[in-house]
């Protein structure tokens, strides 16, 4: 059971953890109404969208209908386990990568290991304690980000026919220096492609001469 144990010593306090981890829409999975009612109520004053499920089984039924970016899901849950939940949602293999946290009151390396062979990413230990949930949100924010920067590095960029600018996820025109330099660690020079070089040598070689030279 939720002891109340971490909650905000000040609103000043959460509008400062806010502004550390961007916005997510997160689902929580808990068989527990209180618990849903309080980590629903803590993840949006920290600026996130929340869906709460009260099972595994609903939780099925909200991927099936839409991107999850972000669970939160106990580890022990009557019928379907959070574990199982976790092994169902890596066996679907979907487009998309789900950042999983477990809640879990057990502790020691066997329950972490566990949940790591399921599949999960991360563990809040119960009672919940409000500044490492922010922290580990940080944490799911990065990776997610990472995730989309490879995927879209990966698949097709949109690329102007005529000046080669290419549009981020921002809908905004930069060249592709620019756009790889800002994601990656590659860093450009610049010289001639051997076509180029024999363009520009030919047309410097049919150029009329200058007078005098």
């Amino acid at each position: 059971m939720w002891t109340g144990r971490g909650l905000p010593r000040s609103q000043a306090a959460i509008q400062g953890r806010a502004r550390i981890a961007r916005f997510m829409n997160i689902l929580i999975v808990d068989d527990d109404p209180m618990l849903r009612v309080i980590l629903t109520g803590a993840l949006k004053k920290l600026g996130h969208q929340v869906t709460a499920a009260a099972g595994a089984q609903e939780a099925l039924t909200v991927f099936n209908h839409g991107q999850v970016p972000l669970l939160i899901s106990d580890m022990v849950m009557p019928g379907i386990t959070g574990l199982d939940l976790v092994r169902q949602i890596r066996s679907a293999r979907r487009p998309y990568y789900t950042y999983i946290m477990l809640l879990t009151a057990v502790t020691g390396k066997s329950g972490y290991l566990v949940g790591m062979r399921a599949g999960a990413d991360d563990f809040l230990p119960k009672p919940i304690d409000q500044d490492l949930l922010a922290a580990r949100l940080v944490v799911a924010e990065r990776i997610l980000g990472l995730q989309s920067q490879v995927k879209q590095l990966s698949g097709l960029l949109p690329i102007c026919a005529v000046c080669k600018k290419v549009r981020d996820d921002q809908n905004y025109w930069q060249q592709v220096e620019s756009y790889i330099a800002r994601r990656t660690e590659a860093r450009f020079t610049h010289s001639y492609c051997p076509d180029c070089f024999n363009k520009i040598r030919d047309e410097y070689e049919l150029a009329p001469a200058v007078e005098g030279s």
